[in-house]
């Protein structure tokens, strides 16, 4: 659905835009190159609808993971901690890798047995990924989350990587909103996004689709289409249109209108995949995520996400859950087309065959009027060859059907059988049927109401005869006495 506000600007060239009222910012045709770097796009989830994506239960060091519901909305890359820029700080990861082992097997915060104890509770926080394990009374205590390499909560999924290129310029908006309430007010909301790009003639808004997310969130996806003044036109890259949106000011903008997220919807290039592959997530060891690579169902379409905590793995169940509703309701709606054609073809079945017989009939009618025609055409001319040559086939054609042995011989044979075999079956449907007395009586009790109704109806329809011959009586006469007083 496409939604222009106005004509195209006078101005000449396809990157300039026209100036912007005060306190907001046009879009500049083509970006910067310092334009911000885009954030992470969604990754669609499997299927050609949207359908859930898969997750393995993996093996870990402190247990089996659980297995856990596909993204069905498509889990964020960026939420995989920076896996595309993570800069390298080995001295920082090794004093908090020798700091958490520390906290976990042998801490020296009390001097005796109670550090073992320490240790077991620092061990449980670690497991489940929140707190803070105190060691030493020298250093700061470790800071338990989820991302640790402890925390037995974790497990991993595959998404459906996005197939769009940069020149479809499709960019995604997170509203919090409900999904009614943005296709009631779409002619508004697309009239605000006009007015963010700064009002520029020369931009059109388009929504491209309208897709609710759970907690009363919906996913709306949008381009812009620019339009030059030799009448041409082009969609603006999503990497511009995203490097727009994300200036602090119109940031601003558009979370007054409900936008808590705007991302990109582009396919990841082969060294994003392969940085993304090779780089195993904060806290997923790099057992699982071999693991996870290797079992990938389809490695083309499909790229292995993390799942992290109760949370994460609540909102990939709500999403799942919500495309499985989704899915039901198209699946309702190709049934009850179904239904529809079928009964479309059972009625155009009954025309085609009403239509063959009369086609058949007409056929029939013609030739009879031919054969009408071609004797008064003919007639008072001798019998031609032709014409003999004819008569000698229907003869010989005639004589084969009334043989004894050929086919009428056979018809009548076969219709012979036909009613034996429907006497036989008459008999034995006699024999084998028996009627309990109670029903016989319900029966012929039920057709004598029948019998009785029928004659009070014919009674009526009498009374009602005689009524109108009456009445047609009484029209004659009126008429006659009429004629006589004219006359």
């Amino acid at each position: 659905m496409a939604f222009n506000f106005g004509a195209p600007s006078g101005t000449s060239g396809t990157s300039t835009a026209t100036a912007a009222p005060a306190g907001e910012s046009a879009l500049v045709l083509p970006s910067s190159s310092k334009e911000p770097k885009p954030r992470a796009r969604p990754l669609d989830p499997i299927g050609p609808a949207g359908g859930p994506g898969v997750a393995r239960a993996l093996p870990t060091p402190w247990g089996h993971l659980e297995r856990a519901g596909g993204d069905g909305g498509g889990g964020w890359v960026s939420a995989l901690g920076g896996l595309f820029s993570q800069p390298a700080q080995a001295p920082a990861q090794s004093n908090q890798l020798i700091n958490t082992a520390s906290a976990l097997s042998a801490p020296t915060l009390l001097g005796d047995e109670r550090d073992a104890i320490l240790a077991k509770w620092n061990q449980l926080q670690a497991f489940w990924g929140t707190g803070k394990g105190y060691f030493n009374n020298n250093i700061p205590p470790v800071e338990f989350t989820q991302e640790n390499p402890f925390c037995r909560f974790k497990a991993v999924g595959y998404s459906c990587m996005p197939n769009n290129k940069d020149e479809d310029g499709l960019v995604v908006l997170i509203f919090n909103k409900k999904e009614t309430d943005i296709r009631s007010q779409q002619q508004q909301l697309v009239e605000s996004l006009h007015k963010v790009l700064g009002g520029n003639q020369t931009l059109t808004v388009n929504v491209e689709g309208i897709k609710t997310l759970p907690d009363d969130q919906t996913e709306v996806v949008i381009y812009i289409v620019e339009r030059s003044p030799n009448g041409t036109s082009r969609r603006v890259p999503a990497t511009t249109l995203y490097a727009h949106f994300e200036q602090a000011n119109i940031k601003t903008q558009l979370q007054q209108l409900g936008v808590t997220l705007s991302m990109t919807r582009t396919e990841l290039s082969p060294a994003q995949i392969k940085q993304l592959l090779q780089n195993p997530p904060a806290g997923v060891d790099p057992i699982i995520w071999e693991q996870a690579k290797v079992d990938n169902p389809d490695s083309e379409k499909l790229i292995p996400v993390p799942m992290v905590g109760f949370k994460e793995l609540l909102r990939r169940l709500k999403v799942q859950d919500q495309m499985t509703k989704q899915h039901q309701t198209r699946l309702d709606i190709i049934s009850e087309d179904i239904s529809e054609l079928q009964k479309n073809q059972t009625t155009t079945m009954a025309k085609i065959a009403q239509y063959k017989r009369k086609l058949m009939d007409l056929s029939h009618r013609t030739l009879q009027v031919l054969i009408k025609q071609e004797i008064q055409r003919k007639s008072g001319y001798a019998i031609q060859a032709e014409e003999e040559q004819l008569r000698v086939q229907l003869d010989t054609i005639q004589g084969e059907l009334n043989a004894p042995t050929q086919f009428k011989g056979r018809l009548n044979e076969l219709m012979s059988q036909i009613r034996m075999q429907n006497h036989f079956g008459a008999v034995k449907s006699e024999e084998k049927y028996y009627i309990d007395a109670d029903l016989l009586r319900e029966i012929k009790q039920h057709l004598k109401q029948q019998q009785e109704g029928l004659s009070h109806l014919i009674s009526i329809i009498k009374d009602d005869l005689e009524d109108i011959k009456l009445v047609e009586h009484g029209l004659n006469e009126t008429i006659h006495s009429r004629g006589g007083v004219f006359s």
